[in-house]
């Protein structure tokens, strides 16, 4: 499965945002990467500042440009806003549910536990980190896996219920995902009509 291998704190210092989890290079390096990181006189193009924020959604995500556009034409398909509707679909991917419900500290984990076949989706074992999630699926660690330190390290520092559209039980190391969030609850900065004016072109 492709995925993004290279530097992540250059990413993160690029964009100023811990996109990948906690950035040491970012706290201490608060600027960009390479000799012009540090210059006050970046002027950007219209078509650099919509690329960037297109750069930015799919880091944070984890998807490589084929499969970005192909949500990006599901999101516009469907009847409502196709920002709005991008951002509920990356949210809705199974890897970002297994980050958000604390089953992992990191996007990058979540997509691991996930392929190695840790996690379950309606009793049934998934190992495809861009599965599509829908209203009432409920997500569980496999029971031979519930011992796997990693989890349970990520569940004992995770918040209860931090997010209105997902349901977690600790105990039972499971969630259940309720519905598609709200546009406004989604916690990413992403500035998604950049990106749709950017494929518009």
């Amino acid at each position: 499965m492709a995925r993004y291998t290279g530097p992540k704190q250059k990413k993160a210092r690029r964009f100023k945002e811990p996109i990948f989890g906690f950035s040491k290079a970012l706290e201490r390096k608060p600027y960009g990467p390479g000799q012009h990181g540090r210059s006050r006189f970046q002027k950007k193009s219209e078509y650099a500042i919509q690329l960037e924020q297109k750069q930015k959604a799919k880091y944070t995500y984890g998807l490589l440009e084929r499969q970005f556009r192909n949500l990006f034409k599901k999101a516009n398909a469907k009847e409502g806003v196709t920002g709005e509707n991008l951002m509920k679909f990356l949210e809705a991917r199974l890897d970002n549910t297994v980050f958000r419900l604390g089953f992992a500290r990191t996007r990058r984990q979540a997509r691991q536990l996930v392929t190695h076949k840790h996690v379950v989706v309606n009793g049934i074992v998934v190992n495809i980190p861009s599965y599509a999630l829908r209203p009432g699926d409920i997500i569980s660690i496999r029971p031979k896996s519930k011992g796997v330190d990693m989890i349970s390290e990520s569940l004992n520092v995770a918040p209860k219920n931090r997010y209105n559209w997902l349901e977690i039980d600790k105990k039972s190391m499971s969630g259940r995902f309720l519905n598609y969030p709200e546009f406004e609850d989604i916690p990413e900065n992403i500035n998604v009509q950049l990106i749709v004016e950017l494929y518009s072109k």
